[in-house]
């Protein structure tokens, strides 16, 4: 496997490794990093792959300036490797809100974890990311996706997760691609909240969307948020059907 890097918007850079076998077309695993005086990693990657991670990190800043380890959720490829990283960078802090914190983080953070409230923002010098609260969305209680103001990148974690190894960034359809996951994958959490909760990063009119697995993208973001979010109801309507 080898870790590829894109800038995907001004400061932003996309850090992205297919492991071949997970899917037929294979699936990537997708970290990024916030250039700034402070900056900001979202996304730690599972243990096995910190090597190759903080290797290509090290190529954009060197990984002991890192200030910010911020993930989307509690999960292996989320922040596997979080504590390899506070290692590494002995000036970061883990960022995350209440939930996450004061439920698991506090527990599994090698150093005390910083606590966000919903829509705070931390100001990294040159950019400025707000932290979201989306419970269950797309899943976890400790849900979350941070959006960074001036390049207006919302960085989605789960949301949108389609299989392939596709380009880094694209303006084509990632909606259809994220449905057929779902169909695959089932791992989305669908509650009454789950499309509203969609609808309003819609309202935050992002520029570029930054996905965890599959290709980021810069088309239409308004809309393949509120199609998305369609979706998310019409999943749920048939679920309820079923049961």
């Amino acid at each position: 496997m080898m870790t590829n890097t894109n800038e995907i918007a001004d400061g932003v850079f996309r850090f992205s490794t297919c492991v071949p076998d997970v899917t037929p077309d294979g699936f990537t695993f997708n970290q990024f990093l916030i250039k700034a005086e402070e900056p900001l990693l979202f996304h730690t990657g599972p243990r096995a792959m910190f090597r190759l991670v903080s290797d290509a990190v090290s190529r954009v800043v060197p990984v002991e300036r890192l200030r910010w380890i911020t993930f989307g959720h509690v999960e292996a490829d989320e922040c596997g490797s979080m504590n390899l990283w506070l290692a590494a960078a002995p000036g970061s802090e883990v960022a995350h809100g209440s939930v996450g914190v004061m439920v698991s983080l506090n527990d599994l953070a090698d150093r005390p974890p910083r606590m966000l409230e919903d829509s705070e923002i931390i100001d990294l010098g040159g950019k400025r990311v707000r932290h979201i609260d989306t419970p269950h969305v797309p899943h976890g209680w400790e849900a979350r996706v941070l959006f960074e103001e001036t390049t207006r990148t919302l960085f989605c974690g789960d949301l949108f997760t389609h299989t392939g190894d596709g380009p880094a960034l694209t303006a084509e359809d990632i909606v259809g691609p994220a449905e057929k996951a779902e169909e695959l994958f089932h791992a989305s959490c669908l509650s009454p909240n789950s499309g509203s909760t969609i609808r309003k990063l819609a309202a935050l009119s992002p520029k570029t969307l930054a996905l965890m697995h599959g290709s980021s993208f810069n088309g239409d973001a308004d809309r393949a948020l509120r199609d998305l979010a369609d979706h998310y109801d019409r999943w749920l309507r048939e679920a309820s059907r079923i049961g």
